[in-house]
């Protein structure tokens, strides 16, 4: 059926929008004017200029665009979803910078990874929070789905915020995934998880994620082909 002209209209103004407010998230990325013994890219958020050590090498320690996109939402965002003393943990943390930014923000962050990416995240982390912060950030390991009562006992485990960016990719660990988001969330726990769709591997876990998630789509870039979500446990008890 051919689209109206006030339907076609809509989809031009959508995409104005999402150049205009992806052009602005871009915009806060830049690289340093001199060439220096240790390569960096730098970052404004939350009033700070953010220097991050990245590994070319490896996937889980590179900024991807979903990072920035939940780095701004963070930030343009910060009196509906105010991070000032909230418990906060990143899965998948990478390079930090979701992480740093919480910190910035107010937040008391557990950033957590895979054991071979914790040096880089805990140098990038204590490079850019140290007396900077109201709470230092803290650097866990943390293996989709491996010893997660071990490390993350539920009896001491209360997050407010649980923070994910391009989380799903073309891995095998996909339900390794669910099941740690699972174990984290508590009743009132917001996840707030930015995604690129790449494959159909996606959806497919979107579909497996909403069985036992309420999700809500916040944001939507189309140009990056991201989508940013609003997620929280089914069947919570009524406060």
């Amino acid at each position: 059926m051919p689209q109206s002209k006030c339907e076609m209209c809509k989809e031009i103004r959508e995409g104005d929008d999402d150049r205009q407010v992806v052009a602005e998230i871009m915009a806060r990325s830049f690289l340093p004017t001199q060439i220096t013994t240790v390569s960096w890219e730098g970052f404004h958020f939350a009033g700070h200029e953010i220097r991050i050590t990245e590994a070319k090498d490896c996937y889980g320690a590179v900024v991807w665009p979903s990072a920035l996109v939940l780095c701004y939402f963070l930030e343009t965002h910060a009196k509906q979803y105010n991070m000032v003393d909230k418990n906060v943990i990143e899965i998948g943390a990478g390079t930090g910078l979701v992480s740093i930014v919480a910190s910035l923000l107010g937040a008391r962050v557990t950033a957590t990874d895979l054991p071979e990416l914790l040096g880089n995240l805990q140098y990038n982390i204590s490079r850019n929070t140290k007396m900077k912060c109201k709470h230092l950030p803290q650097v866990k390991e943390l293996s989709w789905g491996v010893a997660l009562d071990r490390d993350f006992p539920r009896s001491a485990t209360n997050f407010d915020y649980i923070l994910a960016a391009d989380v799903v990719y073309a891995h095998p660990f996909l339900e390794e995934l669910l099941l740690t988001f699972d174990h984290l969330c508590r009743e009132s726990t917001i996840i707030l998880w930015a995604m690129r769709f790449r494959l159909e591997k996606e959806n497919r876990f979107v579909d497996r994620f909403k069985e036992l998630f309420d999700l809500e789509e916040l944001s939507s870039f189309p140009s990056l082909n991201i989508k940013l979500y609003k997620a929280m446990k089914k069947n919570r008890r009524s406060a």
